[in-house]
C-alpha cells in the first residue's frame, strides 16, 4: 500500500514537470512570434519617402470681423430707458439717430439745478461786497490806531523835551523871585523896624512889613516845594503814563492789523467758497445739460447698424437681445458700426504651432459662403496670452488668438462668416517628408523604421517642421526609402538610458511622434519609499495634437517587455503588475495620495498615461492629423 502511494506521488510530479515544460515551450513560441512580428514589416502599413514641393503650413479655422469697428456706448450716468432704437442692419450716414434714451428725470433735475445756481450766484456777490466791505473798515481801523499811536509817542516827546522843562524853569523863575521878594522884604523889614525905634512908623506899619516878610518867605518855600514835587513825583508819573499809553498804542495797533487781516482773510475764504460753490453748480448744470444731449445718440460715420449683444458672448447663454423698453447702464455696449470694406479674421492657433507663426507672413484663406475664391492676408497680430473664453471651458486648452488682415473682398465678406486661414509658414520647392506618424523619438533622437532587406531598422535621421500630414526630413533619409507608418512602440523612449527598478524612482520613459521638432520629455514618476514607486506614464501631444506614445512598463527600466496572449502592445506582464502591486503596498499613506493625484491629473490631461502607474495604450495610429 505504501508502494503504491508513493507511486501515484511520483506520476503527478513528472505529470507537473511536463505541464511546465510545455507551458515555458508555449511561452517561449509566443515571445519569438510576438518579435518576429514586431520586426515584420507589412507592406500595407509602410509609406514612402517622397521628394518634391512641400508647404509647411497651419491651417484654422476663424471668423471674419470687420477691421475697423466703431463702438457705440451709453454715456448716460446710471441706467436708462431705450426710448427709440433702429432696427439692426440698416446703413446709416454720419449723423442719423441710432438710440434715444429716457431723460426725462435728467429735465427734472435742470430746473432744481437752475435754481441752485442762482442761488450760488446770489450768495457770491454777497460775498464780493462784504469783502469791500471788510477791506475799507480794515483800513480805517489801521489808520485811526497808527494815529493814537502817533500822537502818544508824539505826547511823551512833547512833555520830555517842552511841556517839562518849561514847567521847570517857570518853577525856577518863581523862586527866584520869591528869593528877591524875601530879600527885599528883609530890607524892608529892617528899615521899618529902625524908623519905629526912632518913632518914625507905628507898629501898625511895622507889623505889615512883618507880615509881607512872612508872606514873602513862605511863597518862596511853597515855590521850592513845588519844584520837589516836579522833579521828584510829578515827571516820573507823567513819563510813566505817557511811556504806558504809547506802548498801549502800539499793541491796540497790532491787534488791529491782525484783526483787520483775519477779518479780510475770512471775507476772502467765504468769496472763493461760495465762488467754488458757484462754479460747482454751475458745472453740474452744464454736465445736467450735456447728459440730456447725450440721450440722443446719433452715427459718428456710416455703416451698418449691429446690436452689440448679437456680437456679445455670455457664460450662462442667456443675453437678452436690444429693444425699446431695456434698461442700459452706463458704459454698456449698444451698436457696433463696423466699416462694411475693410475686414480682418480671427484665428486660434493653438500653443504648439505658436512657435511656428510670425506677424508679416503670408496667409491663405477661403469662406464657407464664398465658394471657389481665395483671398490673400497678411498675419498682424498675435495675442500674447491664451484666450480666456476658450480656457474656461477647457483649462487645458491654451490658443492664443491671431488677427489676420485681409486683402480686398469688401464687396462679398460679411461680418460672421466662418473661414479657413492656412498661415504659410515656409515653401520647400524640393524637399524630402515623410508622415509625420512614422517618426518616433528613441533616446530622445527622431528615429524612422526603414524597410531594410524584408525588416524594419531603426534610423537616426534629422527632421524640421511638419505641416500636420507630412514632416520635413533633413538628413538621414534618401527619396523611395519606405518607413514604417506604425513603429514599434515597445524600444522607443525619450530619454536617457532608464534608471534600474527598485530604487524609489522608477524611469517611464514615453516615445511620442516627433512633430513640429519638439523634443519630447521623459515621463515623471512618483517619489517611491525605495521599493519602487509604480511609474506614472506620460504622454506628450505631438506636432499634430495626436496622443503620446506609450510609457515604458516599470520594472526593470528595460524597455520593449515581452507581452504575453491577449495583451495589447505596449501593456505590462502580469509578472509586471505583480510586482507594481507590491511596490504600491508597500508605498506609505502620503506616497500613495501623492500617486493617486498624479495620476488621476495626468488622466484629465489630453492624451495622459494609463490608470495605477500602468503604460498607456498606443493608438491605432501614429500621429493621425487632427
Amino acid at each position: 500500500m505504501a508502494v503504491s502511494t508513493s507511486g501515484g506521488m511520483g506520476r503527478r510530479a513528472l505529470w507537473l514537470l511536463l505541464m511546465l515544460a510545455v507551458v515555458a515551450v508555449g511561452v517561449w513560441l509566443y515571445r519569438q512570434r510576438a518579435a518576429a512580428a514586431r520586426n515584420k514589416a507589412p507592406t500595407e502599413l509602410t509609406a514612402p519617402v517622397v521628394e518634391g514641393p512641400l508647404v509647411i503650413s497651419v491651417t484654422e479655422s476663424g471668423t471674419i470681423k470687420p477691421r475697423e469697428t466703431t463702438v457705440i456706448i451709453s454715456q448716460l450716468e446710471g441706467t436708462s430707458t431705450i426710448l427709440y432704437l433702429i432696427p439692426e442692419g440698416r446703413r446709416v450716414k454720419e449723423g442719423d439717430l441710432l438710440v434715444e434714451l429716457d431723460a426725462s428725470r435728467l429735465i427734472d433735475q435742470r430746473v432744481d439745478q437752475e435754481i441752485s445756481v442762482r442761488n450760488a450766484e446770489a450768495s457770491f456777490i454777497r460775498s464780493r461786497e462784504n469783502l469791500e466791505v471788510v477791506r475799507n473798515q480794515a483800513k480805517a481801523d489801521l489808520e485811526k490806531a497808527e494815529l493814537t499811536l502817533r500822537f502818544a509817542q508824539e505826547d511823551l516827546k512833547n512833555y520830555q523835551d517842552g511841556e517839562y522843562p518849561n514847567k521847570r524853569r517857570a518853577m525856577q523863575v518863581r523862586i527866584a523871585i520869591a528869593e528877591e521878594k524875601v530879600l527885599r522884604a528883609a530890607d524892608t523889614l529892617k528899615w521899618s523896624q529902625q524908623l519905629f525905634d526912632e518913632k518914625y512908623l507905628s507898629a501898625t506899619e511895622l507889623k505889615a512889613d512883618e507880615l509881607a516878610a512872612t508872606q514873602t518867605a513862605l511863597d518862596l518855600e511853597l515855590a521850592q516845594g513845588d519844584l520837589r514835587l516836579l522833579e521828584e513825583h510829578t515827571y516820573k508819573r507823567e513819563i510813566d503814563q505817557l511811556t504806558s499809553d504809547m506802548a498801549q498804542a502800539e499793541m491796540a495797533l497790532e491787534r488791529v492789523r491782525r484783526k483787520t487781516a483775519a477779518d479780510v482773510v475770512q471775507a476772502e475764504a467765504d468769496l472763493a467758497a461760495r465762488d467754488a460753490e458757484f462754479t460747482r453748480q454751475k458745472g453740474k448744470l452744464q454736465k445736467i445739460g450735456e447728459q440730456i444731449g447725450k440721450a440722443r445718440i446719433t452715427a459718428p460715420t456710416g455703416g451698418s447698424v449691429i446690436y452689440a449683444t448679437s456680437a456679445q458672448f455670455s457664460w450662462r447663454g442667456n443675453v437678452d437681445p436690444l429693444a425699446e423698453g431695456q434698461q442700459v447702464r452706463e458704459r454698456q455696449e449698444l451698436i457696433h458700426l463696423p466699416l462694411a470694406d475693410t475686414f480682418m479674421a480671427v484665428v486660434k492657433i493653438h500653443e504648439s504651432s505658436l512657435k511656428k507663426i510670425e506677424v508679416g507672413m503670408p496667409v491663405r484663406l477661403t469662406v464657407d459662403a464664398v465658394p471657389g475664391r481665395e483671398f490673400a492676408g497678411t498675419v498682424s497680430r498675435i495675442a500674447p496670452l491664451p484666450d480666456q473664453q476658450s480656457a474656461f471651458m477647457n483649462p487645458d486648452l491654451k490658443v492664443f488668438s491671431t488677427e489676420i488682415m485681409i486683402e480686398g473682398g469688401g464687396e462679398v465678406l460679411r461680418t460672421g462668416m466662418t473661414c479657413s486661414a492656412e498661415i504659410v509658414v515656409a515653401r520647400h520647392d524640393r524637399a524630402l517628408s515623410v508622415p509625420v506618424q512614422s517618426v518616433v523619438r528613441v533616446n530622445g533622437r527622431p528615429t524612422a523604421y526603414v524597410i531594410e532587406a524584408g525588416e524594419a531598422r531603426p534610423r537616426d535621421i534629422e527632421i524640421g517642421m511638419d505641416n500636420n500630414r507630412m514632416v520635413h526630413v533633413l538628413a538621414g533619409l534618401k527619396a523611395g526609402d519606405r518607413v514604417l507608418l506604425t513603429p514599434p512602440l515597445g524600444s522607443s523612449s525619450t530619454g536617457d538610458a532608464p534608471a534600474p527598478a527598485g530604487n524609489g524612482t522608477p524611469a517611464a520613459p514615453a516615445a511620442t511622434p516627433a512633430g513640429n521638432g519638439a523634443p519630447a520629455a521623459p515621463a515623471a514618476a512618483p517619489a517611491g519609499n525605495g521599493n519602487g514607486a509604480p511609474a506614472a506614464p506620460a504622454a506628450a501631444p505631438g506636432g499634430n495634437g495626436a496622443p503620446a506614445a506609450v510609457a515604458a512598463p516599470p520594472g526593470e527600466g528595460a524597455p520593449g517587455a515581452e507581452r504575453g496572449p491577449g495583451r495589447r502592445e505596449g501593456a505590462p506582464s502580469p509578472e509586471e503588475m505583480q510586482r507594481m502591486r507590491q511596490r504600491f503596498e508597500a508605498m506609505s499613506p502620503e506616497e500613495r495620495e501623492a500617486a493617486r493625484r498624479q495620476w488621476q491629473g495626468r488622466r484629465q490631461r489630453p492624451g495622459g498615461g494609463a490608470p495605477g502607474g500602468a503604460a498607456g495604450e498606443a493608438p491605432a495610429e501614429r500621429g493621425g492629423q487632427p
